[in-house]
């Protein structure tokens, strides 16, 4: 698995926020040009590929984001990769609906990661720590 230099001694606090992050970690290996963005695989198998690969990377940790709007737009923006590997430019003017019936995916970046935020808080609640005390405001104040 092809993890960028550095990825794992930084969080996304040190970046400042989801863009920067975004930016910094998972766009050097789009630009890579690898067989990612080729013809020679098939549609299918290059769309596991990034969502394997890609997101793997780009979402790591995203269970303890605070998202903003102009945070969502970022992402949504990221998930739209689909449009680069259809070689789409944003000047030929194809609207983000039609990248994504032409891929047969669907919008659902945000979702994954407020089901991942929902399996982590069943996750946190299960187990006796401080931090399932402070969820649930068990924790006396000093």
């Amino acid at each position: 698995m092809f993890i960028p230099e550095g990825f794992l001694r930084h969080s996304l606090s040190e970046f400042g926020n989801i863009y920067s992050g975004l930016n910094l970690i998972v766009y050097p290996t789009f630009n890579k040009k690898t067989a990612l963005f080729t013809s020679t695989l098939d549609l299918e198998l290059r769309k596991k590929l990034v969502k394997c690969y890609i997101w793997s990377i780009a979402l790591y940790g995203d269970e303890t984001w605070t998202i903003r709007g102009a945070d969502q737009k970022h992402l949504e923006g990221f998930e739209m990769c689909w449009r680069r590997m259809e070689k789409i430019s944003w000047t030929d003017h194809v609207r983000n609906e039609e990248v994504l019936l032409r891929v047969k995916e669907q919008k659902n970046i945000l979702h994954e990661i407020s089901k991942r935020k929902a399996n982590w808080i069943g996750h946190i609640l299960r187990i006796n720590c401080l931090l399932q005390q402070v969820i649930e405001g068990k924790l006396k104040g000093g």
